[in-house]
């Protein structure tokens, strides 16, 4: 497996034991991934674009799945702390549908590309910052183990491409399959969190 792979289930380095540890080494991955995608050329980029698109869309839905709602109703102002990660997290995904319908050779891409790696990068901090040191402090060793667990269950299935107008439940409603794959996507985070309770 790559570097910017995609952690899953039963991952030796992912860090099954604390979710905050494991969404931060996703972050250096995502790093990472726009730094390749910016060097490579031809082929090489328009593979590593691709590999780019499916992290960020299966992290931002798994995030959304466990993360969020944590952080909702665990930390201090959890409901607007949610909200302004949601509307980044849509903002982003315009953009990354944008260029996932492009070739990574079109002249309009590498702007595009490097306007979506600034915002992905404040998206980024103001989760680390807002979010996961908040996390941290709340949630005991167990949650956090639990909450990785169900992250890496979430991930498994998540969508591979990006979905915007997907960041909250009460949008599902009427997307047909992509709200399919969403359930089950919450039912294996339930399963996963359960197990554990």
């Amino acid at each position: 497996m790559s570097k910017t792979d995609t952690p899953q289930a039963g991952d030796d380095r992912a860090a099954d034991d604390d979710v905050v540890a494991l969404l931060m080494r996703q972050h250096g991955d995502i790093r990472n991934l726009f730094d390749e995608v910016e060097a490579a050329t031809g082929d090489e980029r328009q593979t590593a674009f691709h590999r780019l698109v499916r992290l960020l869309a299966v992290h931002e839905t798994a995030e959304e799945e466990v993360v969020h709602p944590f952080a909702r109703t665990n930390i201090s102002g959890g409901e607007q702390v949610v909200e302004d990660r949601l509307a980044e997290e849509r903002q982003a995904k315009e953009l990354l549908a944008t260029l996932d319908d492009m070739e990574t050779n079109d002249p309009t891409f590498m702007p595009r590309f490097l306007k979506l790696r600034a915002d992905v990068q404040e998206h980024a901090r103001a989760e680390e910052r807002y979010e996961f040191t908040h996390i941290k402090r709340a949630a005991g060793a167990g949650t956090l183990a639990a909450m990785a667990k169900a992250l890496k269950a979430a991930e498994a299935i998540a969508p591979t491409r990006p979905h915007p107008g997907v960041e909250s439940a009460a949008e599902n409603v009427a997307l047909g399959p992509i709200a399919a794959l969403v359930d089950r996507t919450r039912d294996a985070v339930r399963k996963a969190m359960s197990k554990d309770s």
